[in-house]
């Protein structure tokens, strides 16, 4: 199957596409030799991010391993994830500045 998101550290909690993807596509993504799949509650942009699972508000979002920042509301599995509900823990003068 064609790579749909990207998936790099074990740690993840979001995938990042790799094309445009419409609310409701199952969206496959590999870490090693797991598999898994979510179905998108968004349209997704390219190079964005879907939840692959549960984000709690106040949670880190992480990326490659690494946090990108904090989610600033529940995140369900499959949501986009971006600036509407994720908060950037390095500079800026937003709530936890």
């Amino acid at each position: 199957m064609k790579k749909q998101a990207i998936v790099i550290d074990t740690k993840d909690n979001v995938a990042t596409l790799v094309d445009d993807f419409t609310a409701g596509t199952i969206i496959h993504y590999a870490l090693g030799a797991f598999e898994g799949t979510v179905q998108l509650r968004q349209d997704t942009p390219i190079g964005h991010k879907c939840a692959i699972c549960e984000i709690p508000s106040g949670a880190d979002v992480i990326k490659y391993g690494e946090s990108i920042g904090r989610a600033t509301a529940n995140i369900n599995p499959g949501e986009h994830v971006h600036v509407h509900n994720v908060e950037s823990r390095r500079g800026g003068s937003g709530p936890g500045k």
